[in-house]
């Protein structure tokens, strides 16, 4: 058994990973790096014998896990992709939606390599695509199998967001799990994971979030009654709210705690402005309620909360209205956005209000702003002026990634023969390293470097 980090660098980037298992090629996910562009943003995949890939599995659908799966299938047309049916709808909307911005960048910003893949290419690539449920054991056919004399796998609830699964690999009485992006702890709408709790002997662990420690007395509940006060009081003030949101996952939470605001009470029914993208995914979300493991399995999120979509050409000519959200992507505010255009409007009024519900990377426009004094200028796009920042700033912390300290703990429950640090920035691996090595001795810790063998 060994293991291939192809992404490029030690970070959160182009997720992906080479595992080879009883003579199998196995690939694991397949993302595009959110902060590079052209080829550069797509995982290293050389060192895989081309055409020698026997199958590849998605854990969920945020394109840095999913958004270079149309190169990879392009180059290994005989491998079955396997992802969940939940991460299949989501895939298909958001690698469509990536050629559309792929094609303005092209346009926009004069990057030749754009796009990666056309329409048609998406298409090709899901011919390949094989869905399978949570907790059903499968061979590298797709078929039922618990026999341990080949490769099996099994989809497990990873709570990050609709369809996202950690996948457990058997063989010959041999266990390898891959977390993929976790929360053990329930969000307003979806429930936390629910994995193998024995039985791992190598543990493959995302650890996006490992310098950040969790700050004493936090809890979800109360920050959402921190954010309730927040819009209550710019209502008050005469404003209206914008909250910079990932079309896919925190659109769908946000929406779900204002509901909740509005069946307690807390918050009377205003109106929601969201994007085309977030809807399509929440229609997604609202398709699989029922048949997915989630809180409130009968509320429909676009029947309930009626948001208004606005559209590219829209959100250029509408103004920040009193008493109203605007819950618009990006969630990092990138160029071009709707939450990048929009804010144009909002930065500069000092009666806005401008809410930061998750992570943003600190160069993108979103971390820009949040490191700005007040009336400091921002620049929000390239070649424009930057704006006086005067509009009230307030932060709060809705991660869809498992917390340092349950991931820490998560592995020391297992106690694994070997321990793999993936998916995080450097101190955030770090911090993983130092602290397993202490607590797991007997345990080898494993950062492995791009394109480099490792023995599991």
């Amino acid at each position: 058994m060994e293991l291939v980090n192809l992404t490029r660098r030690t970070e959160i980037g182009s997720n992906s990973y080479w595992l080879s298992i009883g003579g199998k090629n196995l690939i694991l996910d397949a993302g595009l790096h959110p902060k590079l562009e052209g080829l550069a943003a797509t995982p290293d995949f050389s060192p895989v014998p081309e055409g020698k890939v026997d199958a590849i599995f998605i854990t969920h659908a945020h394109q840095d896990h999913v958004g270079g799966l149309p190169v990879l299938t392009r180059r290994e047309p005989q491998a079955r992709v396997f992802m969940t049916e939940q991460t299949a709808r989501i895939a298909d909307v958001m690698l469509h939606n990536s050629v559309n911005v792929m094609v303005r960048q092209r346009e926009d910003d004069g990057i030749t390599e754009y796009p990666l893949f056309t329409h048609r290419g998406v298409e090709f690539c899901s011919h390949a695509w094989h869905t399978r449920p949570v907790r059903k054991r499968c061979n590298l056919l797709g078929e039922a199998s618990d026999d341990d004399a080949e490769v099996t796998f099994e989809f497990f609830d990873a709570g990050h967001i609709l369809g996202s699964a950690g996948i457990l690999f058997r063989y010959k009485g041999r266990t390898i799990f891959y977390t993929g992006d976790v929360n053990f702890e329930n969000q307003t709408l979806m429930k936390g994971a629910a994995f193998p709790e024995e039985g791992v002997d190598v543990l493959i662990m995302e650890t996006t979030r490992g310098d950040s420690p969790v700050e004493t007395g936090f809890s979800r509940a109360n920050e959402e009654e921190r954010l309730a006060r927040g819009i209550r009081r710019a209502f008050e003030s005469g404003g209206s709210v914008t909250i910079p949101v990932f079309a896919l996952g925190k659109t769908q939470e946000l929406l779900a705690m204002l509901w909740k605001m509005r069946i307690h009470g807390i918050l009377a029914h205003v109106p929601i402005y969201i994007g085309g993208l977030s809807t399509k995914i929440t229609g997604i979300y609202d398709a699989f309620a029922s048949s997915s493991i989630r809180s409130h399995p009968e509320l429909q999120l676009l029947q309930e909360m009626a948001p208004y979509v606005l559209s590219g050409n829209e959100v250029n000519t509408i103004a920040p209205r009193k008493k109203c959200i605007f819950a618009l992507s990006s969630g990092m505010m990138t160029e071009h956005t709707l939450s990048n255009i929009f804010c144009k409007k909002v930065l500069g009024d000092a009666n806005q209000s401008l809410f930061f519900v998750g992570y943003s990377d600190p160069e993108s426009p979103a971390g820009r702003i949040r490191r700005a004094p007040q009336d400091e200028p921002v620049i929000l796009e390239k070649g424009t002026a930057p704006i006086p920042l005067r509009c009230h700033i307030e932060e709060f912390q809705f991660s869809a990634h498992a917390s340092r300290e349950p991931l820490l703990n998560y592995a020391l429950m297992l106690k694994p023969a070997k321990v793999v640090l993936v998916h995080g920035d450097r101190p955030a691996v770090d911090w993983f390293q130092l602290a397993l090595y202490k607590h797991l001795p007997k345990t080898e810790i494993i950062v492995p470097d791009p394109g480099k063998k490792v023995g599991l």
